[in-house]
């Protein structure tokens, strides 16, 4: 459990990353959910049931990229920030930029370091059952499974600050 202090404050989170972490993806691989049901949004109310003032912004977007990511950095973490889950998904492979996304990340990272922003790194951290058809996009209970599996690493995020 939290001091008293951390429950009471707000945190400001900010969710990075492409489709999965927006909801839902588009064209031929257009599975997934909603906005307003995709892991952040279930992630604030998870957190905010445990008594945290928790705001957790959706930066997804469909088809983005770790280069992408990287490029709006800047506009999508806004000052106040204090946790970041990246999630960079697999767009970088599917349009030939495999090569640079490690780069990309650990850029992502030491950008969001020199700004005092914690980084909680995720990916496809749900079990292939909570997928869509497509193979891709999490299915309402993936997004449920993701949500969860990010409330303890968010809380001990937050017995750091």
């Amino acid at each position: 459990m939290l001091p008293a202090a951390a429950q009471a404050a707000s945190v400001h989170i900010v969710a990075l990353g492409a489709s999965n972490t927006y909801g839902h993806g588009r064209g031929r691989t257009n599975g997934g959910v909603e906005p307003s049901q995709a892991f952040p949004a279930q992630l604030e109310a998870m957190l905010r049931a445990r008594g945290l003032d928790a705001h957790v912004a959706n930066a997804g977007i469909p088809g983005d990229t770790t280069g992408g990511m990287l490029q709006r950095l800047g506009s999508a973490v806004p000052n106040g920030t204090q946790i970041v889950i990246l999630q960079p998904g697999g767009n970088d492979a599917r349009r030939g930029e495999g090569a640079s996304r490690s780069g990309n990340i650990a850029a992502i990272q030491q950008q969001l370091a020199a700004r005092h922003i914690r980084v909680i790194m995720t990916g496809m951290d749900a079990p292939a059952s909570t997928r869509d058809p497509d193979g891709q996009h999490f299915n309402a209970q993936g997004h449920t499974a993701v949500a969860a599996s990010l409330v303890p690493k968010v809380m001990a995020a937050m017995r750091g600050r």
